[in-house]
């Protein structure tokens, strides 16, 4: 035998020949897609504001033309929907606009992906309606979260303003934030209700402990905005940006970077972030707290000649958060788009500034008519229109569900089935309350599971402190991207790995435990 016949032959060195992994390769993705087109068909509800109320009050409108009174020209917004309705190019570039900003990635929606579930078999909720108690509880929310965002977390249990808050909240009659006996407290305003998120410092540890990045070590200290501008709370400027016109004014940053340490600076990281940026940095911490912290179904944990460089290594585990992340957003887009277009929270504010004025009558509820919330923004600002962080307020798609919310569930689910979600974060801490520092957190115990639900709440309601989210457009978002999560994890799980492996096993954010794959 030759030196290459021998080489020739050790390259053929396998279970298969060429021909089997072909066919086998084909059986394997028969298989899923057979898996997946046997499931049943969803029900898509939406609340059904468009059809009922008048002039697409309740409807996603910003970027087309408006009134005096920031309500859609209604020719306007039925080329739109028609558009939407025929999913053409040609037929969505002929919107008309208002000004000179274009809606965002309308032609998402119609996007296939070929791993997982096909995002169009996944329905949520219909969005709340428009006159409804929960939408009148989560605009309060949101008017809220703007006028205490720059309150440092650790000053919610002294902080007079947040006390207000707090009272008033309670008040609305139907309120689906987390509660401590029936009633929102300091430890529980404006925080998410999945398992863990109201444990400890408002903020994860994952946006805290420095991120270990190959052979560098990065400090979570980022650029914010200077603290006390807002934007949008002038009728004129509001209407502008409504029309699709450029804001006038412009942030201002805070030339000192710092840790997040109020509602402003984690309203500008979720500004400024890129699809799983903060799940990346999370995996990257994740991994350096070794073999102790990965989830105890890892194959390679029972393994005495092998260990996990590759699959169900870290490797993996970052290609599957990058992964997840394009059917989070096509997931997200399909339901914004094609179902609920639901307005935004500065547009219900436009319409309750114009009510309570006399401009106009709306079917809003009379439990944010009746906040007190109304009498501060009056006396701060002069109006009731909603203070925005960012000056070109919300993006141009609508609000519901989040796509922050949709990726962070994605992403988070991911993490959880493959670290260990009873891991104790070592070292834990909390920013101090000018950002400056990172003191220790001498509280309960933090775990991952916690901490990584927290993460996913942070970014998915840090938006609704930019005043760009209703809290229902996270949490549907994050039950979506978890469902969207677990069916690529089911898909990986089966058959298409050699380890001996008994499924992925989480806490959904709901509380249950699940094992797939």
């Amino acid at each position: 035998m030759t030196a290459g016949e021998s080489l020739a032959e050790a390259a053929e060195v396998g279970p298969m020949t060429t021909s089997a992994r072909r066919l086998a390769a084909y059986k394997l993705r028969l298989k899923t897609a057979a898996i997946a087109y046997g499931k049943p068909l969803p029900t898509h509800v939406t609340n059904g504001d468009e059809e009922k109320l008048p002039q697409f009050i309740a409807a996603f409108a910003k970027g087309l033309p408006h009134n005096s009174l920031g309500e859609p020209d209604i020719a306007a917004y039925d080329t739109l929907v028609k558009a939407l309705a025929s999913g053409t190019h040609s037929a969505l570039e002929a919107v008309p606009l208002g000004g000179t900003t274009k809606l965002a990635s309308m032609q998402t929606a119609y996007a296939f992906d070929l791993e997982g579930t096909d995002t169009h078999m996944l329905a949520i909720p219909a969005a709340p309606a428009f006159a409804s108690a929960q939408q009148a509880a989560e605009m309060g929310e949101v008017y809220w979260r703007a006028l205490t965002r720059d309150v440092p977390f650790s000053q919610y249990a002294s902080h007079p303003l947040v006390g207000n808050a707090i009272d008033d909240l309670n008040l609305f009659s139907d309120i689906r934030a987390p509660k401590v006996a029936g009633a929102i407290d300091a430890d529980t305003i404006f925080r998410g209700s999945a398992p863990g998120a109201q444990n400890g410092p408002f903020i994860s540890q994952f946006l805290y402990q420095p991120i270990p990045f190959g052979a560098m070590t990065i400090e979570q200290k980022y650029t914010t905005a200077a603290a006390n501008i807002d934007f949008m709370t002038s009728p004129a400027e509001w209407l502008s940006i409504q029309r699709g016109f450029a804001p006038t004014a412009a942030l201002t940053f805070d030339p000192t970077p710092r840790f997040i340490r109020n509602a402003r600076d984690l309203g500008e990281y979720v500004h400024r972030d890129f699809t799983y940026q903060a799940y990346l940095t999370a995996a990257l911490i994740l991994n350096s707290y070794g073999a102790a912290a990965l989830d105890a179904a890892n194959p390679y944990l029972s393994s005495a000649k092998q260990r996990n460089g590759v699959t169900f290594g870290a490797p993996m585990i970052l290609e599957l958060l990058a992964r997840v992340t394009m059917p989070a957003l096509t997931g997200a887009f399909f339901q914004k788009w094609l179902l609920h277009r639901r307005l935004r929270p500065e547009e219900f504010a436009g319409r309750v500034h114009h009510h309570m004025n006399g401009a106009a009558t709306y079917p809003i509820h009379d439990d944010i008519l009746n906040s007190d919330v109304l009498g501060e923004l009056m006396s701060v600002y002069g109006t009731m229109l909603l203070p925005a962080a960012y000056p070109e307020g919300c993006p141009t798609h609508p609000s519901y569900p989040a796509a922050h919310a949709t990726q962070a569930g994605a992403c988070v689910t991911v993490l959880k089935a493959f670290f260990n979600e009873s891991f104790v974060i070592p070292n834990p801490v909390v920013a101090s309350d000018d950002g400056l520092s990172l003191v220790p957190y001498t509280g309960p115990a933090l775990t991952v599971g916690g901490e990584l639900n927290k993460l996913a709440t942070n970014i998915a309601h840090g938006r609704d402190g930019g005043g760009v989210h209703y809290r229902s457009d996270g949490v549907a978002g994050m039950l979506l991207g978890e469902a969207i999560a677990l069916s690529i994890l089911s898909e990986r799980g089966e058959g298409n790995h050699t380890e001996p492996f008994s499924g992925f096993s989480l806490t959904k954010f709901n509380g249950t435990t699940v094992t797939i794959g």
